[in-house]
């Protein structure tokens, strides 16, 4: 394959992951707020197999959050929590093998690193921040551990590093 012919799968890739991360979030009701269950976050998982989907989920975010309530402070801050989460994850474990044990430190990485969405929520909606966290936090994680099952499933058929 072309070089250019690579760059171009490398975009395309980039651009459906993010597309999917814009829909997923813009269909749920629950993607917004202190009770949020964005089961976009799902997405965050794939950044374990490649540095790409950092990217595509950042900017499938930043996307995403020009519908947030709290506007351009989500598009900026919630986009840059995004991307320092996924990039711990594909920093922390680039080294690891197993893909479950990759897929269990995503979870737990984006799932303490809600706190980001909490100290958002606290300084723009004046929220309790902890309340917020757990909340937020609550979601995450079930929204990262379920998808941490479909994209695990989803590699046996479709390398994900590629």
């Amino acid at each position: 394959m072309s070089n250019t012919a690579t760059k171009t799968l490398e975009l395309a890739k980039v651009g459906v992951v993010a597309a999917l991360y814009v829909a997923f979030t813009l269909i749920n009701p629950l993607s917004f707020g202190a009770v949020q269950l964005r089961f976009s976050e799902l997405f965050n998982n794939f950044s374990v197999f490649n540095k790409r989907y950092i990217w595509a989920v950042t900017l499938g975010c930043a996307i995403a959050n020009l519908f947030s309530p709290l506007g351009i402070v989500d598009v900026i801050f919630g986009s840059l929590g995004t991307l320092v989460m996924t990039s711990l994850s594909y920093f922390v474990t680039r080294k690891m093998t197993s893909v479950p044990k990759k897929l269990i430190c995503c979870v737990l990485i984006c799932t303490l690193m809600s706190w980001s969405v909490a100290l958002e929520l606290y300084f723009v909606s004046g929220l309790p921040f902890w309340a917020t966290y757990l909340s937020v936090g609550a979601g995450e994680f079930i929204s990262m551990a379920l998808g941490a099952v479909v994209v695990y499933l989803l590699n046996k058929t479709v390398d994900l590093t590629k």
